[in-house]
């Protein structure tokens, strides 16, 4: 049976009672507090309710006072700066458990024509990556010129119901998918002015990054290195001088091979990362999607604790005082 977890779909076994799901989240023994269906369920009925379908648990414990470590997207906060798409797994089934490995919110979709001859109980993409779970991000992928993509992001969101979030991105050409920035420029300006929230796939160039900031987009997306190359960052140095600068959200798109190259777009200070090749294309995209993860959180930890200093020259991390010899 399906029941309702903190917003997430989870599935239990007949007659599972509350201690069984406290169990599975490896809770028990620590203090916690659960509202079964907006009403309290005390701590000793945990062992002896048993759950039905579709019911609704919030789970909840105590944390430090301050706000939590959340970033912004066009009025929503977002725990996870992992950002993945949908694209190159084997099958429906690969694609969601990847992105439940990667703990993702945001997942970016392509608009592309129907299959007029689909099969009526052929799975959809939708059925998967549920918008009652996740912030769908269609995007211009595939798109060359400004009029493509406006067309694109107005279709999509006719399809998402009114849906306003979108990725832009306009392509210059099919060899090095690099962005075209005039193109780009052109179309930010008009989905703006018709009130969608734009991401903006961009290059590394800081000027452009902020010129498409100042055009209202609220979220501006530099590449690490050309899309799908797993290449890296390749200038760190623009990444960082756009973050610098930037009073919107930053957050890398493209390029991204493995953990590592994660965990250094998250030192420079971006707010998250975009990447759907480096886990879909994995020889274990579950197991990737994971790595992935931590790596965001282990970047973020370090920038927010701030490294040391680079130094020429060697530091004892032993005190010399009081040698004996």
């Amino acid at each position: 049976m399906i029941i309702y977890v903190n917003g997430n779909e989870r599935e239990m076994a007949e007659n599972s009672t509350v201690f069984d799901v406290v169990t599975q989240l490896e809770l028990q023994g620590k203090k916690i507090a659960i509202e079964l269906n907006q009403e309290i369920l005390p701590f000793q009925s945990f062992a002896t309710h048993v759950l039905q379908p579709n019911d609704t648990l919030e789970i909840v414990h105590a944390i430090g006072g301050g706000q939590s470590d959340s970033f912004v997207i066009a009025g929503k906060s977002y725990h996870s700066r992992l950002l993945v798409g949908t694209g190159k797994y084997k099958d429906l089934d690969e694609t969601r458990l990847a992105i439940e490995a990667s703990g993702a919110e945001i997942v970016t979709v392509a608009i592309r024509r129907t299959n007029i001859g689909q099969h009526a109980n052929e799975a959809n993409l939708l059925d998967v990556i549920s918008p009652d779970n996740y912030t769908i991000l269609p995007n211009t992928a595939g798109c060359y010129t400004a009029e493509e993509a406006v067309r694109t992001c107005r279709l999509a969101r006719e399809l998402l119901g009114g849906h306003n979030l979108v990725k832009l991105e306009v392509l210059a050409d099919q060899k090095t998918l690099f962005p075209n920035v005039v193109e780009t420029y052109i179309a930010a300006e008009i989905l703006v002015r018709e009130g969608f929230d734009v991401m903006v796939y961009t290059n590394d160039d800081p000027i452009a990054a902020k010129r498409l900031e100042e055009m209202g987009c609220v979220a501006v997306m530099p590449l690490a290195a050309p899309i799908g190359s797993g290449l890296g960052i390749r200038n760190p140095y623009n990444i960082l001088t756009i973050v610098e600068n930037a009073n919107v959200p930053i957050l890398v798109d493209a390029g991204v091979g493995t953990a590592s190259d994660a965990a250094i777009a998250m030192e420079l200070g971006c707010a998250g990362v975009l990447m759907n090749t480096a886990i879909a294309e994995a020889k274990n995209p579950i197991l990737m999607a994971s790595a992935m993860r931590k790596g965001i959180e282990a970047g973020r930890e370090a920038f927010l604790a701030g490294r040391m200093p680079r130094k020429r020259f060697a530091s004892a991390s032993s005190p010399i005082d009081g040698l004996f010899f």
